[in-house]
């Protein structure tokens, strides 16, 4: 755990409702819907307390080593990306989503599936794809947002959003715990459509 006593005066008081877990910032208590924050140096996500979330949400800055994960999703209308153009990314399941690091340098393609979240080896130019495919994806905030694309064999359009990147890796979690043989199983694609009506309603 990462301890910084100077956040200490931050903390909520406890609430009725909480995990068990502790603030991985200032070690108080979390409550079962709780934010996160990446840890920028390390690339991973840490839960946070409702204050550290606020208070990483305000000083963010290209410099700061953690950033509060936002809570929008946005739906994208206006993805042009043809079945062509997504087979070309080199994505063997029908679902992907992209992020910039930029502890990379780079923006990071990845998929879902039996092993958890896996990294594309995407071609070059992908990104640059994906910034003309996607007005959407211009506005994405580096490390705590990612677009998400799905594009299931067959289907005359492809489904676009961003979402905060700590959705994207849960969804993937979600997936694994039902993912069977190549494609995912009829579990996974209940489990599938069950998140893409959740983030349309709270895009809407």
């Amino acid at each position: 755990m990462i301890q910084l006593p100077a956040l200490q005066r931050f903390v909520v008081p406890r609430r009725a409702e909480t995990t068990g877990e502790l603030c991985e910032l200032c070690g108080g208590e979390v409550p079962a819907s709780h934010r996160h924050v990446v840890d920028l140096e390390r690339q991973a996500l840490q839960c946070v307390c409702h204050a550290c979330a606020i208070l990483f949400d305000r000083t963010s800055s290209s410099t700061g080593r953690f950033r509060t994960v936002p809570d929008r999703i946005t739906m994208d209308k206006n993805l042009a990306m043809t079945s062509s153009e997504w087979s070309a990314l080199g994505v063997p399941v029908g679902l992907a989503f992209v992020f910039h690091s930029t502890r990379l340098g780079r923006p990071v393609l990845c998929y879902p599936g039996p092993a958890g979240v896996t990294e594309a080896e995407a071609p070059p130019g992908v990104w640059e794809a994906l910034l003309a495919a996607s007005p959407a994806a211009a506005t994405l905030e580096p490390d705590v947002e990612a677009l998400l694309i799905r594009g299931e064999r067959g289907a005359p359009h492809l489904q676009s959003f961003v979402i905060p990147i700590d959705a994207a890796y849960a969804l993937a979690g979600r997936l694994r715990v039902c993912w069977r043989g190549f494609t995912g199983g009829d579990e996974a694609q209940r489990e599938l459509d069950a998140f893409f009506a959740e983030i349309t309603e709270r895009a809407r």
